[in-house]
């Protein structure tokens, strides 16, 4: 258990590194301000679209495995 945490905190450090290179790729890319700050939103979008549907997957895995765990105590 202790070594899914870890890694599990190796994965969010890596995710935020990442997300925080990319804005701050964006942010100082030689672009007018509000040619960055259209593509940032649109960027941000995206990124909150693809969340959505990730936690949705998520949650539908959850309950299905929740199922399977009561279905299979009952059983």
């Amino acid at each position: 258990m202790a070594d899914e945490s870890k890694t599990g905190g190796i994965i969010s450090a890596f995710l935020v590194g990442a997300v925080a290179g990319a804005v701050l790729g964006v942010l100082f890319a030689p672009k007018a301000g509000k040619e960055t700050r259209a593509e940032l939103g649109e960027w941000v979008d995206d990124a909150l679209e693809k969340s959505k549907e990730k936690l949705h997957k998520v949650g539908e895995e959850l309950k299905h495995k929740k199922d399977q765990l009561f279905h299979k105590d009952a059983a």
